[in-house]
């Protein structure tokens, strides 16, 4: 409940947000997404970048925090998104991890209900349309929105 309501402050009373994803693509043909405990939906992994933070050491933190992935080398960037959904002020930086390290699924908790990989032709009940967007640009060349 606190978090929802630091959220619900934030929103509106900072500037700009600046959020990071990561499209985690294994050799499979597999996508790695998450299902929050607070908001409903399968999404990719990613969060808010802290001040001082760099875009990459905010997408190797989140990686690590939500789906205990390491990310190895630097990801291309696919895009910057303007998430209105969230606030007319908030943009989301979306990068395609390729290569990482997975010793193992990570442990549910109250941010990360559920989190695996899931086969493209068979992604989970509830996918978000943003995610699914940005995989039909990433894998199959659909025109890139500027809009989340």
């Amino acid at each position: 409940m606190i978090r929802r309501i630091l959220h619900f402050y934030w929103r509106f009373a900072r500037g700009m947000t600046l959020g990071v994803r990561g499209v985690v693509l294994d050799e499979d043909g597999k996508v790695f997404l998450v299902r929050h405990g607070y908001t409903p939906g399968w999404h990719f992994p990613g969060g808010g970048v802290d001040p001082g933070e760099s875009l990459s050491e905010a997408l190797a933190r989140e990686l690590m925090e939500e789906g205990n992935l390491r990310v190895i080398g630097a990801p291309p960037l696919h895009g910057v998104f303007h998430n209105v959904h969230a606030s007319s002020r908030d943009h989301v930086a979306v990068f395609v991890v390729r290569e990482f390290e997975w010793p193992s699924p990570p442990a549910p908790s109250w941010e990360i209900a559920e989190a695996g990989f899931f086969p493209l032709n068979k992604l989970p009940k509830g996918t978000s349309e943003s995610t699914r967007r940005r995989l039909e640009e990433i894998l199959y060349g659909a025109p890139v929105s500027t809009s989340w």
